[in-house]
């Protein structure tokens, strides 16, 4: 029997980019609907008590950038570790991919190929020039999806208050219809195996 997920994320988040793929190959095997949901984690980092990275003390800023050259090694995805167009500080990305899921269009499949565009290629995805090249990538319209994203400001808002009402932390997040979160890339081979993947 099919299941949803719901997955919540950061366009930001090296982590995700890492667990991208992994997901997809995941929820296609199993043929789960995915609910995409892009998200703001400052919002929610002040609620749960995360603290964005650069108020990270250092000694943990000095682990996450241990653990991503291990992941990138052990997983053997290429990652810019650490990309010129970092921290993405424009919505933009995050708003393309709600109005590519409100529209129809493979809103996962975009989420995957920005995150790839972000932290393999170090492309600038505050520029919309960049988004509509990367939204095009996937045989979407990119044009349509870029023009029509502003609109979708107070969706993300509220995508983002829905993230924390359902206890979602950190990204990236997968919340099973049990109510059942699984926090991190480095859950993935638990989330396969509660999915029976």
């Amino acid at each position: 029997m099919s299941t949803t997920i719901d997955y919540y994320f950061s366009t930001s988040s090296p982590w995700t980019y890492l667990g991208s793929g992994r997901f997809i190959e995941i929820a296609k095997k199993v043929g789960a609907t995915v609910n995409v949901y892009p998200v703001d984690f400052g919002p929610i980092f002040a609620q749960s008590g995360g603290l964005p990275l650069p108020k990270r003390a250092p000694q943990r800023q000095a682990y996450r950038m241990m653990e991503l050259k291990r992941w990138r090694d052990y997983l053997g995805i290429p990652i810019v570790l650490e990309p010129t167009n970092f921290p993405l500080t424009a919505p933009l990305a995050a708003y393309t991919i709600i109005a590519a899921r409100e529209t129809g269009a493979d809103a996962l499949a975009l989420s995957d190929a920005l995150l790839t565009a972000l932290w393999r290629d170090d492309r600038n995805l505050g520029d919309p020039d960049e988004v509509v090249a990367v939204a095009n990538s996937v045989s979407l319209d990119g044009h349509a999806l870029v023009n029509a994203a502003p609109g979708y400001a107070d969706r993300f808002k509220a995508d983002t208050e829905q993230a924390a009402a359902e206890g979602v932390f950190g990204a990236p997040s997968w919340k099973l219809p049990d109510g059942e979160i699984f926090w991190g890339q480095d859950r993935i081979d638990l989330l396969r195996w509660r999915l029976g993947a």
